[in-house]
């Protein structure tokens, strides 16, 4: 690189098939044509910043602008994305400097209090005050290890179908469990179009996706599972492996139907699935741990602007506590702030009165969708009590009844 500080400029529509490359080149993947229009159809160049050497594209990160279902409430939040540098050109600070701009520009915009990812690496993202805000679920287990309740007398009935058949069905069910669900995102139909797209080359074997709908004793479709198959077997016969992408239900049979038939394919022995951490799934089967399940980090949340971001929300429990945060990368958010609120409303701003809890912006961002508990934090050093119970008196009221779970990596 001749020069040691290149400019960031924001991106054009015209990047798009040298941002495809890089993608290749730092994420070990081949994008198909196919896919690299579904990723066209969804970028906004005028949210991506990157970084050239020449003519060479050697560094990215963008954003998607979407909402997010947080405890309560939805609000608009920067869904980072397509983070990156060439392996040429790591360790010379091109990703700090792109990811303290971003979020630079967003607080500057003012619309998004909050920022979130899946993260890569998990390592990468602290550092700029991304905290773990949500865990999933992975399940890797024998199908023929498992036993399920007997099903309801009025059961209804299961249909097979194309998913993009099928898009009304989809979105308005989902639409109708995200908002009681942290960490979802909305989908319109640019964004069902990208979900359901379906490129042969990135199916590693398997088959098509599928979708499976429930419809209740009315008729309506109350649930619906996409997955897929692949096919396997051995000396001792078929043990083929059953791929669940997403299970959505409004109604405990549907569920409990969808499951019985995932789990009972013929010619299949096994079967993968990644859910949220409170997933029915575990209740259901006659011995949970046949599921192997295991957690891993799902989304990762930066409070860009704490006072809106903090009555943004909705708490479990009335609150009324002052917090000292330190953010070393937006001062603006440095101080200390009182947070009055409950299951209605939420306000949040700057006070003079004496600190009941200190933390770093980080642990602020586990804390925002409900699946951290503040005590757990402080235990870890990341929270610190000020005053004497103010652990006991508002933890309660950072949790909330639904775990947090993202839905779709993006």
């Amino acid at each position: 690189m001749t020069n040691p500080s290149p400019p960031i400029r924001v991106g054009r529509p015209d990047d798009f098939d040298d941002l495809a490359r890089m993608i290749e080149i730092t994420f070990h993947t081949s994008l198909g044509e196919e896919t690299r229009e579904a990723e066209r159809g969804i970028w906004e160049p005028h949210r991506s910043l990157l970084i050239r050497d020449g003519a060479d594209l050697v560094a990215h990160v963008s954003a998607f602008t979407r909402e997010l279902t947080v405890p309560g409430a939805t609000l608009p939040a920067a869904h980072v994305t397509m983070v990156g540098v060439l392996p040429t050109h790591r360790r010379r600070g091109l990703l700090t400097r792109l990811v303290r701009r971003q979020l630079r520009d967003i607080r500057d915009a003012g619309r998004e209090p909050v920022a979130v990812l899946w993260a890569s690496e998990g390592r990468i993202y602290p550092r700029f005050g991304y905290g773990l805000a949500a865990q999933e679920l992975s399940v890797e287990c024998a199908t023929t290890e498992l036993r399920l309740p007997a099903p309801a007398a009025a059961e209804g009935r299961l249909r097979l179908d194309r998913p993009v058949a099928r898009q009304a069905d989809l979105a308005r069910l989902y639409d109708r469990l995200r908002a009681d669900r942290p960490g979802w995102s909305d989908r319109d139909d640019r964004w069902w179009r990208y979900v359901l797209t379906d490129p042969a080359d990135e199916r590693s074997g398997a088959t098509e996706r599928r979708v499976m709908l429930h419809e209740g004793p009315g008729g309506e479709v109350d649930g619906y599972a996409l997955w897929r198959s692949r096919r396997d077997s051995d000396a001792a016969g078929p043990r083929g492996v059953t791929i669940v992408e997403e299970m959505v239900a409004t109604d405990p049979a549907a569920r409990l139907a969808l499951w019985r038939l995932l789990l009972s394919l013929d010619l299949t022995r096994r079967l993968s699935y990644r859910g949220p951490v409170d997933d029915p799934l575990l209740r259901l089967v006659d011995e949970p741990r046949r599921l192997v399940a295991r957690l891993s980090d799902a989304l990762w949340v930066r409070v860009v602007d704490v006072p809106a971001a903090l009555a943004a929300r909705r708490y479990a429990a009335e609150v009324d506590v002052v917090v000292e945060v330190t953010d070393e990368l937006l001062p603006e958010n440095s101080g200390r702030w009182r947070l009055t609120g409950g299951p209605d409303d939420a306000r949040c701003g700057p006070t003079d009165r004496p600190a009941d809890l200190a933390c770093d912006v980080r642990a602020l961002g586990e804390l925002y969708l409900g699946g951290a508990g503040l005590t757990t934090l402080a235990d870890a050093g990341r929270v610190h009590e000020r005053r004497p119970g103010a652990l006991a008196a508002a933890g309660p009221a950072f949790a909330w009844h639904r775990a947090p779970a993202g839905m779709g990596i993006f």
